[in-house]
């Protein structure tokens, strides 16, 4: 082979690799918002959609004259760690009036490719006026207009809506303010990544929080697996599950962790997903798997992890210095050489405050330390370094040992002893 035929083979790997990576911390990516990466997708959207069905049963749709890249998603399993936020300086959680609001909004956007703010505001409280489920919408609160304005935020970012004239925030000031909207239906219906439509149903509405882990494994079932799992993820029965069907959710299953989770440890595996791993196929499969995704494989006695050594394929990081939470728990790792109480955490938060005062502003009133590690214990949970055991304590798992801090550097230049 020629150098010439051996470089182009070099670069469709790595734009291959390249957009894998990109598509797990984005799985919606828009010609507008990521010209560069889209364009990458587009010219391998082939090997890159065979890459996501082989090894996770996700479905890449790539729609180039419509200009967006959108990976379906499915896991049954509950994951609180990414929620959907505000797009502000904070960062704030969506609450349930803003998620309520979120799929009032994405209804009534089906009305008209183009729409004014006042007019979806108007459909909005006329919706919530209609349904006795549905607190009523009340364009005259601030804090309402507020919430409505982080949704249409929201809906802008994921490229839903495009504001013609104005901008969205104005509406918190005042409800006669003006924007033009216009509105990506079919975007709008492809984010929504569940095989099973929710309307499709068809449950009283009284019924639904008493069976809600039910209704979820109604919405992530997928047909190819037979008898789908439950909201663990897990067969509820596999006397009517083929082999051919079980190897195939054996293979899915763990690789959605494997690719998804920032590390899969052992014991938290059913044996099924453990021999799996452990047996020669799936050990040739993860190697595989990572190196067409261009990640590292790292594997020990206590469990597995892809690391991605450029640091694309996660939409989180840690450690990371521009985040004050991310830092306390860096920090107090180190105060953690097995299970520790939350007593003992938030007595080493109030030292790390009171020793770098010019750190953690936020967390500087009454129960900074307790907040602080509050957030923090959040932090190491999401990233598979603590768990809270049944006694409350927080204990250290195997993969905090990566995270070890040898030295304590800041900006503050009269801290010599860093």
């Amino acid at each position: 082979m020629s150098d010439l035929a051996n470089q182009l083979v070099i670069a469709e790997r790595e734009e291959i690799t390249r957009g894998v990576r990109h598509l797990l911390a984005d799985p919606l990516i828009t010609e507008r918002s990521a010209p560069e990466i889209f364009d990458v997708i587009r010219r391998r959207r082939d090997p890159i959609a065979k890459w996501f069905d082989y090894y996770c049963g996700w479905t890449l749709m790539v729609e180039p004259r419509l200009g967006y890249a959108r990976l379906v998603k499915v896991r049954p399993a509950l994951d609180a760690t990414r929620p959907l936020r505000r797009l502000r300086s904070t960062r704030t959680e969506f609450d349930r009036r803003r998620y309520v609001l979120l799929c009032v909004v994405a209804a009534e956007l089906f009305a008209a490719p183009v729409t004014t703010i006042g007019l979806l505001a108007g459909r909005v409280r006329a919706a919530s006026a209609a349904d006795p489920l549905v607190a009523y919408f009340d364009t005259a609160s601030r804090e309402e207009r507020r919430a409505f304005v982080d949704v249409l935020r929201l809906l802008e970012s994921f490229g839903v809506l495009d504001a013609l004239d104005g901008a969205a925030d104005a509406y918190v000031e005042s409800d006669a303010a003006k924007v033009l909207f216009r509105v990506d239906t079919t975007l709008l219906l492809r984010l929504l990544a569940t095989p099973v439509g929710p309307s499709q149903l068809g449950l009283p509405a009284e019924e639904v929080p008493l069976r809600f882990d039910e209704l979820l494994a109604e919405l992530t079932r997928e047909g190819r697996y037979g008898l789908a799992g439950s909201v663990s993820g897990r067969h509820a029965d596999i006397a009517g599950v083929s082999d051919t069907q079980r190897n195939l959710w054996l293979r899915h299953s763990v690789f959605r962790r494997l690719i998804d989770d920032p590390v899969v440890y052992f014991d938290e595996l059913t044996p099924d997903e453990r021999a799996y791993i452990a047996s020669p196929t799936g050990r040739q499969l993860m190697r595989r798997a990572a190196e067409q995704g261009g990640f590292v494989l790292e594997e020990r006695a206590e469990g597995v992890l892809l690391v991605d050594p450029d640091g694309i394929a996660t939409d989180s990081r840690f450690p990371d210095d521009a985040a004050t939470a991310k830092v306390a728990a860096l920090l107090l790792l180190d105060t953690m050489p097995g299970p520790t109480t939350v007593e003992q955490l938030q007595r080493a938060a109030a030292a790390l405050l009171e020793r770098f005062p010019r750190w953690a502003r936020s967390y500087r009133g009454d129960d900074g330390a307790r907040e602080l590690v509050s957030d923090a214990v959040s932090e190491l949970k999401s990233f598979g370094l603590v768990r809270t055991t049944a006694s409350g304590l927080v204990a250290p798992r195997h993969a905090a040992a990566r995270y070890r801090v040898s030295e304590i550097r800041t900006s503050d230049t009269t801290e010599e002893s860093q």
